[in-house]
């Protein structure tokens, strides 16, 4: 799939944050991930009380998702994050999680958003996706 990241001198630098402000994608198949948490396979927390572990597992699992649906994670156009009681120390161990997975050349869009809590009270993030392939 090609997309187009636009990041406008206008709107500030997201690229930093491992995010493009925004992103276009010639049309395709569509596809929606559900939330991908730490859990294994058998509904282990992966990384339990350590939000850049967690934060990987998630990744991993959505790059799992991808695949299952015939794509990779360079098909997805945009994220959103829940992260539990969001503190701005929190914000450098997401970026550093994105850059690893999406590299920092062509970020995806993403939006970040602080909530009281998740299904588990043992997730401290929560990522789900939105893909074109």
């Amino acid at each position: 799939m090609k997309k187009q990241c636009i990041n406008p001198n206008s709107l500030f630098d997201s690229r930093q944050f491992g995010f493009s402000q925004i992103v276009v994608s010639n049309s395709g198949k569509m596809i929606f991930i559900s939330g991908q948490v730490a859990w294994d396979e058998n509904s282990n927390i992966i990384g339990k009380n350590d939000l850049a572990v967690q934060a990987r597992k998630s990744l991993e699992n959505l790059k799992v998702a991808m695949e299952a649906a015939g794509g990779t994670l360079d098909d997805i156009v945009m994220l959103r994050i829940y992260k539990v009681d969001y503190k701005k120390e929190d914000g450098a161990v997401i970026s550093q999680a994105l850059k690893e997975h999406f590299g920092t050349q062509y970020p995806l869009a993403s939006t970040w958003i602080s909530v009281d809590g998740l299904a588990n009270e043992g997730f401290m993030i929560e990522i789900e996706a939105q893909a074109v392939i």
